[in-house]
Parts: structure tokens; C-alpha cells; sequence
């Protein structure tokens, strides 16, 4: 089996790998699409001591498992948990114990022709979504798990720091609880693509300081935390979404004293993902910006780091 292999921060190109097991309760997943975010990036920088096959943002065909699902296009959560901790018992189950996670931690991932996940983690793609927008429910999910740990509404200041691929997703799904939303970044093409979607989209010069009620951070700086905390009134909520390499520093008396609630945020609901796509409320193929066959996977990562672009995708259904 072909599929990329990360070790002491080098990623390199393996034809040699085994087909993964799939245990009872798990499928064996032949993987169509998979595209590189920046927790992959991270991850070969040495964010988190990671050594296997890393992607976790995927779509493809079950090959074996439930027979409900088997030749079935299925996306994937990517903690596989226990079910019996306190945290799957207290319906905290991404925070499970004893999980691992795809392509994250103690998991191969979707950076390979097949991938094995726990059943219950698959969701079948309806027929009207493309298996290219398939690829984009996981970051999608995240964008959406903002509103399930915070309540945004027609009234609230809303500001999003970033507009790269998690920001154009967040930017479109906090646009439809109508607030009073600003995304801003560095990257007029990028901007451009959010403004056509009808959001408010700017440099970051015109973020006023102390007139938002919710921050979002997704760019993964300390200048863009620094931003965003700035731009939040006395109790306003910082959102962070980026994974950081290094160690932030912040003001942390500067919080109490405006009493800012911080909250961090990552994995989210995949059913209104799905669904969002198939009422096509939200716009995600356009983010595409490359494509690679997996055999040309550090071509493909070398062009996911360049500065400036969106989406890259492995078309790893042709790399057989």
C-alpha cells in the first residue's frame, strides 16, 4: 500500500506499507480524496510527537465493514474512543482518555490508500454532495462547533482573524446566524472570495479596538491573537482555532481585568456539516487550489506551505 509516512519530523513516500487492520467494530476504508490542513504542517514541524501516516480530513468508500455501509461514500470522525471513560460517559467523548486519533495520534491516517476507523465515526455522504466538497466536512465541522460552544445571534459583533482555509470556512458558517460579522486577513484574493459570498472582509488596519463581542482566532500567530484580543470589548469571548508549534505569550492579568473568556475549540458536529453541503449553504470546492497524486505527497505538502494558498488536495484514488 502506498501512503506518506512521518518520522522525527520527515515525511517521506512509502510503497511498502501494510493494509491496516480493521478489528471488530471497525471498517476498512478505501480513501478517495484527502486534504492537507495546517494540523499536518504542524505536525511535521514537531507540534505533537507524532510518528505514522498523518491526514485526518478525508473521503472515501467503505471496502469493508457494516455491510450498510460497504461500498457506501463515507466521511470520518477522527477520535476513535473508548465509550467507558468519564469523559465518553459524560457525552465528552473527543476528550476520551483513552482515544486516538487519525493521523493525529496513535492512528494512521488518510495520507494512504486505505484507513481503518470505528464504524460509529462514519457518516455516509449524501448523493448530492461531490466527493471534492466530501473532503472539506471535518474543518467544516470545526468551523461549526464555534455555535455549539458559543452562542452567536443577529446582535453580536463577531470578528474572524484569518482568512485562509479555516477562516473562509468559519467566515461562511457564522454568516448564517446573521450577525454583525468582519473577517480580516492578509490576502486580497482571499478576501475577495469571502465578499463575494456577501461578508464583510478587510485588512487588518480596520479592526477598532474594543468593538467586538466574539473573536475568532485562526491563523495560528501570536500577531493574530494579539489582534484579536485587542479587538474585544470588557467580557467578550476569544475563540481559539489554530493548533500552535511554539509557545504563546499573552497578557494574562490583561484577561482578568477585562474579564475575557477564552475558550479553545477544535473537533465538531459532522450531521449539520453534511448538511449544510447538501442544502449547499456553504461554498467549499472553490477553495481547491491544487491537486497531487499521493505518490507525489511532499510535492504536494511543499505547496500546502507556501504562503498565500488555500486548499490541497491528494487524489489518492489515482494513485493505485
Amino acid at each position: 500500500m502506498i501512503a506518506l509516512w512521518l518520522e522525527e519530523q520527515q515525511l517521506r513516500v512509502r510503497e511498502d506499507m501494510p493494509f491496516p487492520p480493521a478489528p471488530p467494530g471497525e471498517a476498512l476504508v478505501r480513501v478517495l480524496r484527502a486534504g492537507i490542513c495546517n494540523t499536518d504542517i504542524e505536525l511535521v514541524r514537531g507540534y505533537y510527537p507524532y510518528t505514522g501516516v498523518p491526514g485526518h480530513e478525508f473521503a472515501g468508500v467503505v471496502h469493508r465493514g457494516p455491510k450498510e455501509l460497504e461500498g457506501k461514500r463515507v466521511v470520518g470522525e477522527i477520535n476513535a474512543v473508548c465509550g467507558r471513560c468519564a469523559a465518553c460517559t459524560s457525552d465528552r467523548r473527543s476528550h476520551c482518555s483513552r482515544r486516538t486519533v487519525l493521523g493525529i495520534a496513535g492512528r494512521d491516517g488518510a495520507f494512504a490508500q486505505y484507513l481503518s476507523l470505528p464504524a460509529e465515526n462514519l457518516h455516509l455522504v449524501p448523493p448530492q454532495v461531490s466527493t471534492d466538497a466530501a473532503t472539506f466536512v471535518e474543518p467544516l465541522a470545526a468551523a461549526l462547533e464555534i455555535q455549539r460552544q458559543v452562542k452567536v445571534s443577529a446582535d453580536d459583533r463577531v470578528l474572524v482573524v484569518g482568512d485562509g482555509k479555516l477562516g473562509q470556512l468559519i467566515g461562511q458558517t457564522l454568516r448564517l446566524t446573521g450577525c454583525d460579522l468582519l473577517v480580516v486577513g492578509r490576502h486580497e484574493n482571499k478576501l475577495d472570495r469571502l465578499r463575494a459570498r456577501g461578508i464583510a472582509a478587510s485588512r487588518a488596519d480596520s479592526v477598532r479596538q474594543c468593538s467586538f463581542d466574539l473573536a475568532v482566532e485562526c491563523t495560528g500567530n501570536a500577531a493574530g491573537f494579539a489582534l484579536a484580543r485587542k479587538s474585544l470589548r470588557p467580557r467578550g469571548t476569544l475563540v481559539l482555532k489554530s493548533t500552535y508549534a511554539g509557545a504563546l505569550t499573552l497578557d494574562a492579568s490583561d484577561l482578568v481585568v477585562d474579564e475575557i473568556t477564552l475558550i479553545g475549540s477544535r473537533c465538531g458536529p459532522f450531521p449539520p456539516a453534511l448538511r449544510l453541503l447538501a442544502e449547499r449553504q456553504v461554498e467549499v470546492e472553490g477553495l481547491i487550489q491544487s491537486r497531487f497524486p499521493l505518490r507525489e505527497g511532499l510535492e504536494a505538502f511543499a505547496r500546502a506551505r507556501e504562503p498565500g494558498g488555500l486548499k490541497v488536495v491528494l487524489d489518492i484514488a489515482d494513485s493505485e
